[in-house]
């Protein structure tokens, strides 16, 4: 009987294989976001994914329901077969039985699933900006856990304070975003504004400031906070701190379209317009800016 993981592999095609290294390393994409990300429609992505589902059996999905009726899209994750080709792919030990189930079962009863789902919304709608504008590109999307892992941010030829150094800062995720010859590191704060007063969001940015000390990389943190309401009073609470790391917030509710790669972010202590996020202000490695 055919191995299922040789079989399989012979069937996905490249798109097949970035979706499940997102998924393994994200945990959870809806319909939407997937397609956002890497289809030139929801339709044609929904058919794949129907593939992938039904027939190659590398992902799994499910719907939860609304509290006030209906249900969200599908949701969708890897099956143990997906756990096994993404780690055949990166060259990985051979993972446990189970582990696919219990990552499921870990997603689907998560409280701050609405939490993840807004932060790896915020990097497929990057993706999906880069797929469509020639000369764009999300160069890196890390999760939260891969960010706090000591030496996280070392490059090859840092000292050994760098290489050891466990971060303070907890940001949701990080990522590199390039257009053209601009690159700009970031890191990003994913607010719903319901679990955190802004005091204890002013007082995270201790920790990235930390981090540029010990690294030498002064990248942005962004706050994609929930209302305008929310966004004054955070720059209202940063003018009063004296911050000046550089920090910029953009709203993801109450906007239809918006796309945080455009012209949303509003820069701390600067007093011009909305800016671009590779236009926003990053030092150090891996930043790299036009003269």
């Amino acid at each position: 009987m055919p191995d299922p993981l040789l079989r399989v592999q012979s069937q996905l095609t490249d798109r097949d294989l970035v979706l499940l290294g997102w998924l393994a390393d994200h945990g959870v994409l809806t319909s939407f976001q997937v397609a956002e990300a890497l289809y030139p429609s929801v339709d044609y992505a929904q058919e794949r994914l129907r593939a992938l589902t039904r027939k190659l059996g590398v992902v799994d999905r499910f719907r939860p329901q609304k509290p006030d009726g209906g249900s969200y899209p599908y949701h969708y994750v890897l099956t143990q077969l997906g756990v096994e080709v993404v780690a055949a792919q990166r060259g990985d030990d051979l993972p446990r039985r189970d582990q696919a189930r219990r990552r499921r079962w870990h997603l689907t009863r998560r409280a701050n699933l609405p939490h993840l789902l807004g932060v790896n919304g915020f990097f497929t709608a990057l993706a999906g900006h880069a797929r469509t504008h020639p000369g764009s590109a999300l160069v890196r999307w890390w999760p939260a856990g891969r960010c706090q892992q000591m030496g996280a941010f070392a490059e090859p030829d840092d000292d050994i304070a760098v290489r050891v150094y466990q971060p303070r800062s907890r940001p949701d995720g990080h990522g590199i975003w390039a257009v053209r010859d601009r690159r700009v590191p970031f890191f990003l704060e994913y607010d719903l504004g319901t679990e955190r007063p802004l005091s204890r969001l002013v007082d995270k940015i201790d920790g990235y400031r930390d981090l540029a000390h010990v690294t030498g990389r002064i990248w942005p943190v962004l706050f994609w906070l929930h209302s305008p309401a929310r966004e004054r009073h955070l720059h209202q609470e940063l003018a009063a701190t004296g911050t000046i790391y550089p920090v910029a917030t953009a709203v993801h509710a109450e906007v239809t379209g918006i796309n945080p790669a455009e012209a949303v972010w509003w820069l701390n202590r600067h007093h011009g317009a909305p800016m671009r996020l590779a236009d926003l202000p990053a030092a150090g490695s891996g930043a790299e800016q036009t003269t």
